[in-house]
């Protein structure tokens, strides 16, 4: 069964590692990425990020993940991503699936976008300080 499971997300993450490792050697990564710095760099973060968040909000963290492998990041931008990700991932579906049982979706979304900005925010803090990074 675990096999099972490798293999789907295997298929899944390969390709689309290899589509942005493409984008990236051709600059398409870097050039859409400076649309996305101003945004980015409220966190310390380069541009080309956002798409690793846009994927981790829309899809899942395994497309995220796929999307941040190849952009050359340090240790900490990983980390900070990956909690960030961790806070607000798959929001369309886990949204609809809050709304269903009777709870308000679009405002628990809201509060889960809003925390892992301001994790984000906090993590760049303590790097600036030198306590982490």
């Amino acid at each position: 069964m675990a096999g099972g499971l490798f293999f789907k997300m295997f298929k899944f993450v390969l390709p689309l590692y290899i589509l942005v490792d493409i984008c990236k050697a051709y600059g398409l990564i870097a050039g859409l990425g400076k649309w996305c710095a101003p945004f980015m760099d409220i966190f310390g973060l380069p541009g080309e990020t956002a798409f690793a968040f846009i994927a981790a909000a829309l899809v899942n963290l395994y497309a995220a993940i796929a999307i941040l492998a190849p952009l050359d990041l340090t240790p900490w931008q990983v980390t900070q991503c990956g909690v960030m990700m961790g806070i607000a991932h798959n929001l369309v579906l886990e949204g609809g699936v809050l709304s269903s049982t009777g709870a308000r979706g679009g405002v628990l979304t809201l509060c889960r976008v809003l925390l892992a900005a301001v994790a984000g925010w906090l993590m760049m803090g303590l790097q600036a300080m030198g306590v982490a990074g």
